[in-house]
């Protein structure tokens, strides 16, 4: 099974917490949290439509100001999540600028900033840069199960967690994934071509299965075309399997409210991203510091039945031991005591 998703880490485990999710067959990414973005290129911070943000803390948020240089003077936009207090803090960031030539600017860049509270009430903010970035309300909405964001192919989910302040889990949701049998393919006489996406696309938007699928290409012999019922294509050459998800968490204190949503929110999780800032030696320290060790994040990753676990957030004062909170994390997930 080929997920739509490409994840990677912004910057290294020593580095500050970021999480860029790439779409396999779209211009398009997803970003979890805005730290230090030195490491993403123009190119791929302009794929980025949507923006979610744990908390903000100066190591998940200072990185906004590039985002905003790269987007500025382009005809795009961008949505941002974030917790109780989020819009009116990315407001007091855009004041900080002077905006009196953006009438010039050839783009109208518009951000979008929706915060949510505990009971999964989101209030939005329209703010365009040809307006000065002044702030435009958009409707309030209820977020169903902590669903901020709902497309035809995936989800994204939060939970609320405790790091001191209100900070938010996330996890991305693929929906059902769609599989092509291509020996099937060929025995209905049918090519490979971009038309099986336009397939896939019904598919995932629940689309009538009376709905005609044209099945086009192009090879040595000249151009090639079929039109089929979508139910029939369905039953004969796709395969629909549950898609994967990939759960991102970072910067909670180790205790039961935190464990359950963790563990409810990553269950299963085909990747988890989890912080492992110190070593179990340490607890005391983690917990003044609302952290979790290697080891708690192990037993996290093991009861929530994560499939592969990928730590960071490492404290720097381990700069020399980054084997030994590997080796502690994966011992804990291995359940070894």
């Amino acid at each position: 099974m080929r997920p739509i998703f490409s994840p990677v880490l912004v910057n290294d485990p020593f580095g500050d917490p970021g999480l860029y999710v790439d779409f396999k067959f779209e211009k398009r990414a997803l970003l979890f949290d805005l730290g230090d973005l030195t490491a993403l290129p123009p190119k791929k911070i302009l794929r980025i439509s949507d923006v979610f943000v744990s908390h903000t803390h100066m190591d998940h948020f200072f990185g906004f100001d590039r985002l905003l240089r790269i987007c500025l003077g382009r005809d795009t936009g961008i949505r941002l999540y974030g917790p109780p207090g989020f819009a009116a803090q990315v407001g007091h960031k855009l004041a900080a600028y002077t905006w009196n030539l953006v009438e010039n600017y050839p783009g109208g860049f518009v951000v979008d900033v929706w915060e949510v509270d505990s009971g999964w009430q989101a209030s939005g903010t329209r703010l365009r840069c040809h307006k000065h970035f002044r702030c435009e309300p958009l409707d309030a909405r209820h977020l169903h199960d902590g669903v901020l964001l709902d497309e035809p192919a995936f989800r994204v989910r939060a939970a609320f967690l405790d790091h001191g302040t209100p900070c938010l889990g996330f996890a991305i949701e693929e929906k059902t994934h769609v599989n092509v049998w291509k020996n099937r393919l060929a025995e209905l006489g049918l090519a490979v071509g971009p038309w099986l996406k336009e397939l896939k696309d019904a598919v995932t938007r629940n689309a009538p299965d009376e709905t005609p699928v044209r099945a086009w290409w192009r090879d040595r012999n000249g151009e090639h075309e079929r039109v089929f019922p979508l139910g029939a294509l369905k039953a004969e050459v796709l395969r629909l399997v549950p898609g994967q998800k990939i759960c991102y968490v970072t910067d909670v204190a180790f205790h039961k409210d935190n464990v359950q949503r963790i563990t409810a929110l990553a269950a299963d999780a085909a990747q988890l991203f989890i912080e492992c800032v110190f070593l179990d030696q340490d607890a005391d320290h983690a917990a003044r510091k609302h952290h979790l060790t290697a080891r708690q994040a192990g037993s996290i990753a093991r009861e929530a039945g994560a499939k592969l676990v990928i730590p960071f957030h490492f404290s720097p004062r381990y700069a020399e031991r980054e084997a030994e909170l590997r080796g502690e994390i994966e011992a804990a997930r291995a359940g070894s005591p």
